[in-house]
């Protein structure tokens, strides 16, 4: 069986996951499929090793269907464990690193685990006592805990319906919610990246270097394993490292979140590395400035694809920025397979042109909330008409006369003021034609007498400083009466999650503490 030969089995309505691995490991074995900071596998390797986790995981009680919670910084194990985990018939449950304890509690029991696979480094954050009643199996410890050599699971045929995967949200207060994955929403989304992959004749030789628990990470993760590639793991983003390892492992592919190109593009020694073999650059999960894609495109080798989804699912935009230059202020067209509408606080379609609720569907659909059948229903959009189910996807936008999506802002972020509705992201782009203004961010308050009043956070170059008084002024002027500014606060560095979302909720928190 010679690669053109997996192109078929990749082009299926539906398959096994794992049984698409198995048959890259019959077919290079000796080839790399995985390494991390610490050290590599052969695809042989990683099928081994994924079958005596499945049939230890099998031995000590997983029943099918059940999850398997993962914490830890992302490395080789955290891969192995995540993969021998559907092999086995369960559900991957991994969790966010950042969260709070009391978050991370809640997310495993939620989740419904009997296995907790745990590094050394969070367990010492969170003591012995964190959720006892787990099963706890120290991810640096897996080769002594799984099954032994040859060992294998039981043949399994997953149903498409049957869950992959748990993202867990990236909620900065109480229990972040988890987003179930079925095989088939996994299958679709990633057995046709693998197919494009192969039939361009791109060598896939990809760098993770956002953390294996986010959705983002899983383009760079599931795709190349579909496609027989080679997976470079970062545990921890640093510019210098991530160029070092571009360059050293002639990297062809990446997912990179905007503040990650920001910083690539910031960085002084970046033109110094030979990044010529980079095919395709992927960006999604925050706003993309259109100047950084500018940036990007003239010194970034490759295609450049953003895409704009949720991880619940709903419409699926894509962007090829290189094909679309006088577009890099959208987040492109719905790709094949996606459909998008916008609507009025009232469900009902607007013009054409103008701003609504954005709601979108595709095959690749969550298959719900774990635990949380109301909040599944309060994100979705039925049409009365059809019975068709779409997805909220909680933001603002317009479609222009060529089917680019142009984002306004997210619908919980608008501001009605006086019974005006404000768009942040206008107010943003004021602030940041401000001298010296790095980055900007609106919220709106609570305001006695216009109901909601939009305030500013900037962050400011160093060699540039500005008078925060003298910003909101000047801003204030260009703007109409219905949208100005109440106040203008200068800090130090916006509050960011690990994969660079602004995390306006904090913004709100500081504001309350500055009045």
């Amino acid at each position: 069986m010679g690669k053109e030969e997996m192109l078929p089995r990749l082009e299926a309505e539906f398959g096994d996951f794992c049984a698409i691995l198995s048959q890259w490991a019959q077919l290079q074995p000796d080839a790399l499929a995985i390494r991390d900071e610490t050290g590599e596998i052969s695809w042989r390797t990683l099928d081994e090793n994924v079958e005596r986790i499945a049939a230890k995981l099998c031995e000590t009680g997983l029943k099918p269907g059940q999850s398997v919670a993962i914490l830890g910084t992302s490395c080789i194990n955290y891969a192995l464990v995540f993969l021998g985990v559907l092999r086995a018939g369960g559900v991957a449950a991994p969790l966010t690193t950042s969260a709070s304890h009391k978050q991370l509690e809640g997310m495993a029991k939620d989740s419904g685990a009997q296995h907790l696979f745990i590094d050394a480094a969070k367990r010492a954050e969170l003591g012995e006592g964190f959720v006892p009643e787990l099963d706890h199996i120290a991810l640096e410890l897996l080769d002594e805990w799984m099954g032994p050599a040859c060992a294998k699971a039981q043949p399994l045929e997953p149903a498409r319906k049957a869950p992959f995967n748990i993202i867990y949200s990236s909620g900065t207060t109480g229990v972040p919610k988890g987003i179930v994955h079925s095989h088939l929403m996994r299958w679709r989304q990633f057995a046709s990246t693998a197919v494009s992959y192969l039939k361009a004749g791109i060598e896939v030789r990809s760098l993770a270097s956002t953390p294996l628990y986010s959705n983002t990470t899983m383009v760079s993760f599931l795709a190349t394993m579909l496609a027989g590639g080679t997976l470079t793991i970062m545990g921890k983003f640093d510019c210098a490292r991530w160029l070092e390892l571009a360059q050293n492992h002639r990297i062809t592919t990446t997912m990179l979140v905007p503040v990650q190109y920001e910083r690539l593009m910031e960085f002084e020694g970046f033109d110094d590395f030979d990044l010529s073999n980079l095919a395709l650059k992927y960006c999604t999960s925050a706003p993309f400035l259109p100047e950084l894609k500018r940036e990007v495109l003239s010194r970034m080798p490759g295609a450049l694809i953003e895409i704009y989804s949720m991880t619940e699912g709903g419409v699926v935009c894509l962007l090829a920025c290189h094909e679309f230059p006088d577009k890099l202020h959208t987040v492109g067209r719905p790709a094949p397979g996606s459909e998008l509408k916008v609507l009025d606080d009232t469900d009902q379609p607007v013009p054409a042109g103008e701003a609504g609720n954005l709601i979108g569907r595709s095959q690749t659909m969550m298959s719900g909330y774990q635990n949380q059948p109301g909040k599944t229903k309060e994100g979705y959009w039925t049409d009365t008409l059809t019975g068709d189910v779409w997805q909220r996807m909680g933001d603002i936008g317009r479609v222009d006369e060529d089917g680019f999506v142009e984002l306004v802002g997210r619908a919980k972020d608008m501001i009605i003021s006086g019974g005006f509705n404000i768009y942040p992201i206008d107010l943003e782009d004021e602030l940041m034609k401000e001298n010296g203004v790095v980055e900007a961010a609106v919220i709106g308050v609570p305001s006695k007498r216009w109901g909601e009043t939009p305030i500013g956070f900037v962050t400011l170059d160093l060699g540039l400083r500005n008078d925060a008084d003298a910003i909101l002024a000047s801003v204030n002027a260009r703007l109409g009466k219905t949208q100005r500014l109440s106040a203008v606060y200068v800090i130090d560095e916006m509050p960011r999650s690990h994969i660079g979302k602004l995390l306006k909720t904090e913004l709100r928190e500081m504001a309350g503490a500055l009045k």
